[in-house]
């Protein structure tokens, strides 16, 4: 079921346990420090779901980024989608758009990374102390410099992708829009899209996966 319900909020799917929101690039995922910074996800999801818990938030996406994202509605179901998400049972998968053109066809990139204390929310390669992500791609088509890739993560970093993306030891060109790692400079610029999401439903175990088209 597809449905805009509240304030440009999109539920792919909504039922008794979780809902699956198409998230527009440029909102937070979850409330965010200062009155300035409170209109999330999650706080449009309580308007719809007054008796949602206190944090349904199972994983989050930066707020550049454009996709999908579950929320849970009970207690039960976020430790249940939460484990999924810790123990890397989740499939995901993303789109962007490469502001350069990409020779390779396809690759696995593994880089260590860490948050640079004096530049949050920039994130560093830092092959000592970091923190090792993992991330499959593969090329989609390339035209006028640019290169639409498909990621598959299989960690969970903060950034990964943006910073697998840019770092000259990943694919050595930012993600279009990016204003952390490229030439972006607002929100909801950025070119990388949640475009699926498959995991066990917390209750029935049966296999669930959904799909967003990216918007560019």
């Amino acid at each position: 079921m597809i449905s805009d319900r509240c304030d440009g909020l999109t539920i792919i799917h909504e039922d008794s346990l979780f809902v699956v929101v198409d998230k527009p690039g440029g909102l937070l995922s979850v409330p965010g420090v200062g009155p300035e910074n409170q209109d999330c996800v999650v706080s449009r999801l309580k308007k719809l779901y007054p008796d949602c818990i206190e944090f349904p938030s199972v994983h989050r996406l930066d707020q550049d980024t454009s996709g999908l994202i579950v929320m849970a509605l009970t207690t039960k179901t976020q430790r249940s989608l939460s484990m999924q998400f810790m123990d890397r049972l989740v499939g995901k998968r993303y789109i962007a758009l490469i502001d350069g053109r990409v020779e390779e066809d396809a690759g696995v990139i593994e880089l260590s990374f860490r948050l640079d204390p004096d530049n949050r929310p920039y994130q560093v390669h830092d092959p000592v102390d970091g923190k090792p992500g993992t991330t499959r791609w593969r090329k989609i088509d390339a035209e006028d410099g640019r290169t639409r890739i498909e990621f598959m993560p299989l960690t969970g970093r903060t950034h990964q992708l943006r910073l697998h993306s840019a770092h000259a030891e990943g694919l050595g060109f930012p993600i279009v829009g990016d204003r952390l790692y490229g030439t972006g400079t607002a929100p909801g610029q950025l070119k990388l899209h949640a475009s699926l999401l498959r995991f066990r439903h917390p209750v029935t175990r049966q296999s669930l996966e959904f799909f967003s088209p990216a918007p560019f």
